[in-house]
C-alpha cells in the first residue's frame, strides 16, 4: 500500500467528521463523493440545500450532512460564542451574525470549536490567509505550541531517500522568514507531525546553502543558531545542521561533508530557512519528480484545520481530508 492508502485506512478505522465549507467549488463535491464512497470520513457541507444540490449535480453526495447557516438551529449559539471570543476586538452580535451567515469558512471553524465537527479542510478557492484567519481568531494555538506553521507531506516515487521517498517539507506554506527561535519551534512541530503521519522516527535536517561552516553569511548564522536552540529544546530528537540538501539526504554526500553526524544523509524532515526556499522546493519536487504533495498541512492550531493549494485536484482534497482525520484521531 502506498502512503496515502495507509492514511486512508487509518482514517476509516476511526472515522471522524470533517467540514468542507467551500461549496461554491465543484472540486469540493467531487472529493465529497469519493470520500463517502471510500468511507474515509463523515462530511459536513456548509451552504443552502438548493445551491449544494445544483453544484453537485451528477454526483452521489447523499451521505453528506448539509448545514445551512441561515436555517440551522445551532447558528444562534455560534453567534453568541463568536461575540464572546471576539468581544475585546469589537465584535457585536450583528457583526457576528453577518460573518457566520456569509463567510462559510468562519461557520466551519465555529462547528469545530463547538465540537460539532472534528476538523476542517479549506483553501481550494481561498487564500491561506483567508483559511487560517478564522482558525487563529477562534481556535487559537495548541497549548505548548509557540507558533502555527505549515508543511507539505511529499511522497516521491521510486526514491531511496527519506522514509522510502516520504518527507515532510517545512515551513512551506506560512511563515515568511522565521527567526532562529521560530525555526527551532517549526522543527519540533514538524518532527511530531512526521511521527504521527508516517509512523517512523523523524530525522530532522536544518537546511542551508552551507554545510557545517562551508559558507559564511548571516542567513547561515540563522540556521546554525536555530539548530543550537532546537537541540537544546528537543534533546531526544535526531536533529542536526546546517546542511545543504544533498548532505542532508544522500548517504555518501552526508558522510563526506558531515562525517560523524547521525542525521547527515538520512534526513526525512527537511527544515527550510524561509518560505521562499520551502515553497520553491516543494513545487520543484512535485513537478519535476512527479511527487505527490499533500498540504499545506497546518500544525500548532488547537484543532486540526488544513489548507489546500488553490491548484489542487479533487483527489488532493481527498488526501488532505484523510490526513486531517488522522490528526483528529490524535487529539
Amino acid at each position: 500500500m502506498g502512503f496515502i492508502d495507509v492514511i486512508k485506512q487509518r482514517a476509516k478505522d476511526n472515522k471522524k467528521t470533517i467540514v468542507l465549507p467551500e461549496t461554491e467549488d465543484r472540486r469540493t463535491y467531487e472529493a465529497t463523493a469519493q470520500i463517502l464512497k471510500e468511507g474515509i470520513a463523515d462530511i459536513v457541507l456548509v451552504g443552502s440545500e438548493e445551491a449544494i444540490k445544483k453544484g453537485s449535480e451528477g454526483l452521489d453526495i447523499s451521505g453528506a450532512k448539509i448545514v445551512d447557516p441561515a436555517t440551522s438551529d445551532k447558528t444562534d449559539a455560534y453567534v453568541a460564542k463568536l461575540v464572546e471570543l471576539r468581544q475585546k476586538k469589537g465584535m457585536t452580535e450583528e457583526k457576528a451574525r453577518e460573518i457566520l451567515l456569509n463567510q462559510y469558512l468562519y461557520y466551519g471553524v465555529m462547528m469545530v470549536k463547538m465540537g460539532d465537527a472534528d476538523g476542517m479542510v479549506s483553501g481550494a478557492c481561498h487564500s491561506t490567509a483567508d483559511t487560517l484567519r478564522p482558525c487563529l481568531q477562534i481556535l487559537k494555538t495548541k497549548p505548548g505550541t509557540k507558533l502555527v506553521s505549515a508543511f507539505f507531506l511529499m511522497v516521491v516515487p521510486n526514491c531511496e531517500y527519506g522514509a522510502n521517498g516520504t518527507f515532510v517539507f517545512a515551513d512551506s506554506g506560512l511563515n515568511q522568514n522565521p527567526n532562529p527561535e521560530e525555526l527551532a519551534a517549526i522543527a519540533g512541530s514538524s518532527a511530531e507531525s512526521f511521527k504521527l503521519l508516517v509512523e517512523e522516527e523523524p530525522v530532522v535536517a536544518m537546511l542551508s546553502h552551507s554545510t557545517k561552516g562551508s559558507a559564511k553569511h548571516a542567513d547561515v548564522d540563522k540556521v546554525v543558531e536555530a539548530t543550537r536552540i532546537a537541540k537544546e529544546q528537543y534533546p531526544g530528537l535526531k536533529l542536526d545542521g546546517e546542511f545543504q540538501l544533498d548532505a542532508a539526504i544522500v548517504p555518501s554526500v552526508g558522510a563526506s561533508k558531515a562525517p560523524g553526524s547521525d542525521v547527515a544523509g538520512k534526513a526525512n524532515v527537511l527544515l527550510f530557512p524561509d518560505l521562499d526556499a520551502g515553497n520553491i522546493g516543494y513545487k520543484l519536487v512535485q513537478r519535476l519528480a512527479k511527487a505527490e504533495a499533500y498540504g499545506p498541512i497546518t500544525q500548532g492550531i488547537a484543532k486540526p484545520v488544513n489548507d489546500l493549494s488553490r491548484g489542487c485536484s479533487a483527489e488532493d482534497i481527498v488526501g488532505v481530508v484523510a490526513i486531517t482525520a488522522v490528526q483528529c484521531q490524535a487529539e
